[in-house]
């Protein structure tokens, strides 16, 4: 793991060559371990080995990104490798490049480089499918981010995702040629999956209903909408929609439950029968389209089936540690995915905490110790996710415990009656017959974990933590459990250090990231607007549109707001005046700073005895003139450029910004732009 983050942080060119490179430290391993017969140099000498793969795995894989990119639009053959996904404004397909046409000749392209394609949202586009070769003329470009502050990092994201680039095909500049009739595996899977969605929709399920079905059996989530979503995530249920080791150990506890009285009777049937598991365990991963998620759980659960043919304690961390190393072998990049973080951070933190917390307390009653066992393991779970759920949403769900004792049980029963329902294919009578109840107990389920949302405080929200903090959090987990195995004094100070570290961390992290009286203009498109923040954590948003999209801009910039501990801005969004902000006429006064902000035609053809100063010209989408214009008006210092502005534009009003001598600030080329005042 060492090797595959520093290989993603300081990659280096690769070559035919650099598989040599872990092959550099064998001779340590020999040494150490058939010359000197030293241990402290043979551990050294595998650890190097190892560190040297996965640096070199990392780098291969991020390999396939690099493409060259060509200044102009050109011509290319793709191929759609997955079925078109429908957006707001567009229809995206992630295709393969497989030609270019380069002036009179065609050529192929190497390697096959995913990229994101955005066709236009008509009737024709509508009618792409997964498999069909198409030839589109677009400009291809590498991904970037809006260099907002805290933002999510798009692109690396996609580096990760294998995808070298993205471009956006305009109406009628692409042309069907042909569809290839033989898929990939993985496309076969995700053909099976759309027919068992189709099989659901055709028995009557829709809405909510069939969206949540979908999710829990075949890890389909095209169709949740977002208060489902969020119902789910504030009620500490989002790991049931993500379709992952928890459903995967349900299946693989009702097959053990089916085949364990046969091989206790016949003991010579357990490795057969324990074939026939993986088999059935596969082949449920094949139908949900082989997501890595589902892979992993089911890697997982296949050395612990193989584990359970020695005599030992079958499931340990050596079991979990061989799961995530051939995972990472084959794919070193699901390093970087939060499902595969949490899935493993669950199930050490189960290992190494439940066991303790279950024996704290001995219960006799058998339907009170099964209650007390989920108890354990689900408070171990949240143990061990709590930090990575805060890092990366921001929130902690305070009824998670309740959560689970509800949302657990139901999810084995949908589960177990999915099943029965898919058995029933062949019976079309039984089957209709049964789809109703499995209906209802989706329902049942979604009712249930919509009282809790609705409970007080059902969970705390922009909470703000970075990578150090997550990793003393887990180092005192694992101090603290270190300390439970041997009680020392010692170990009670080490772990009592480690809590006065991280408390001291985040103190000094609160004291430095405290909010400045500032102007901010950020990088975000579609909901211009001037950000006006005060020392004590209040601020404004002043939007140049009267009906602005403020949730285009809480998605981007929580984190950064999170982690000043800002108050939830107020919106302005026509004449304002109180906290030392004043906004009249789109003239916005803060701090000695005067903006304009410059979005219509309000201007034109006025004209002004004095020109007023003005430190900032806003410009964004709406405004369709030029600057010198405006000279007899203003007195402007500086030209704030905002995202919405079309590129030809923009260039137009630089070049005017030039002549003029201004200063001029284009958002899309700069990232947010902060003035402390």
């Amino acid at each position: 793991m060492v090797g595959i983050l520093c290989g993603d942080a300081f990659p280096f060119p690769h070559s035919d060559w650099s598989w040599a490179f872990p092959l550099f430290f064998l001779p340590l391993v020999v040494a150490g371990m058939k010359v000197l017969n030293c241990r402290w140099l043979y551990g050294a000498g595998v650890c190097l080995f190892f560190f040297g793969v996965g640096y070199t795995l990392v780098g291969k894989q991020l390999e396939r990104v690099e493409y060259v990119f060509p200044v102009e639009a050109s011509t290319y053959e793709i191929r759609i490798c997955e079925r078109p996904e429908v957006k707001k404004r567009s229809i995206l397909c992630r295709a393969v490049l497989v030609k270019e046409g380069r002036k009179d000749t065609v050529v192929a392209c190497p390697g096959e480089k995913l990229f994101l394609l955005y066709f236009p949202k008509d009737s024709i586009a509508a009618g792409l499918r997964q498999g069909m070769r198409v030839w589109v003329h677009t400009r291809l470009s590498p991904p970037v981010n809006n260099g907002n502050p805290d933002e999510f990092d798009y692109v690396r994201y996609l580096k990760h995702k294998g995808v070298a680039g993205m471009g956006y095909v305009a109406s009628g500049h692409w042309r069907v040629t042909g569809r290839e009739t033989c898929l990939t595996f993985r496309q076969a899977a995700l053909g099976y999956r759309e027919r068992v969605v189709g099989l659901y929709r055709g028995l009557g399920l829709e809405g909510d209903e069939l969206a949540v079905l979908s999710a829990l059996t075949v890890g389909d989530k095209e169709e949740l909408s977002d208060d489902v979503v969020e119902t789910y995530s504030v009620a500490g249920a989002s790991h049931v929609l993500a379709l992952s080791g928890l459903h995967i150990g349900f299946i693989y506890a009702l097959l053990l439950f089916v085949c364990k009285p046969l091989w206790k009777r016949w003991r010579r049937l357990k490795p057969v029968l324990l074939l026939l598991i993986l088999a059935f365990l596969w082949g449920f991963a094949f139908l949900t389209g082989l997501s890595s998620s589902v892979v992993r759980s089911v890697i997982m659960f296949s050395l612990l089936a193989a584990a359970s043919l020695q005599a030992e304690k079958p499931l340990a961390m050596n079991t979990m540690a061989a799961a995530a190393f051939l995972m990472l072998l084959y794919n070193p990049v699901w390093l970087f995915d939060v499902g595969f973080q949490l899935s493993f951070a669950a199930v050490a933190a189960i290992l190494v905490f439940q066991p303790r917390m279950y024996s704290f307390r001995k219960v006799e009653n058998r339907w009170l110790r099964y209650g007390w066992g989920l108890v354990t393991v689900s408070v171990a779970a949240q143990m061990g996710t709590a930090p990575l759920v805060i890092f990366y949403f921001s929130r902690f769900s305070t009824h998670f415990l309740l959560t689970n004792l509800w949302v657990i049980p139901m999810v084995s029963l949908v589960l177990y009656s999915a099943v029965l329902l898919l058995a029933l294919t062949p019976f079309p009578v039984l089957q209709q017959a049964f789809s109703p109840i499995t209906e209802e107990l989706v329902r049942i389920q979604n009712k249930g974990l919509q009282w809790i949302e609705h409970l007080p405080l059902s969970s705390l929200d922009g909470i703000w933590t970075d990578v150090w903090e997550v990793l003393l959090c887990y180092l005192l987990l694992g101090m603290m459990s270190y300390a439970m195995t041997r009680r020392t004094f010692r170990n009670v100070c080490i772990s009592l250090f480690v809590l006065l570290l991280a408390v001291s961390y985040h103190s000094v992290s609160v004291m430095l990231n405290t909010p400045q009286k500032s102007i901010v203009f950020y990088n975000v498109r579609g909901c211009p607007a001037v950000h006006c923040m005060a020392e004590g954590g209040k601020s404004w948003l002043a939007c140049a549109d009267s009906v602005p999209d403020v949730s285009r801009l809480n998605r981007s910039l929580a984190p950064y707001w999170n982690r000043l501990r800002l108050q939830e801005p107020q919106v302005v969004t026509g004449d304002y005046s109180a906290g030392g902000l004043s906004v009249r006429n789109q003239m916005l006064c803060y701090a000695g700073k005067r903006i304009c902000l410059l979005h219509d035609a309000r201007w034109k053809n006025k004209t002004a005895a004095h020109p007023v100063s003005v430190d900032y010209l806003y410009i964004s989408k709406g405004y369709e003139d030029g600057i010198r214009e405006l000279s007899s008006l203003f007195s402007v210092r500086t030209v704030v450029l905002d995202a919405s502005l079309p590129t030809y534009y923009q260039e137009k009003i630089i070049g005017e910004c030039i002549g003029l001598g201004l200063t001029y600030l284009p958002l899309s080329e700069k990232g947010s732009v902060c003035i402390l005042l």
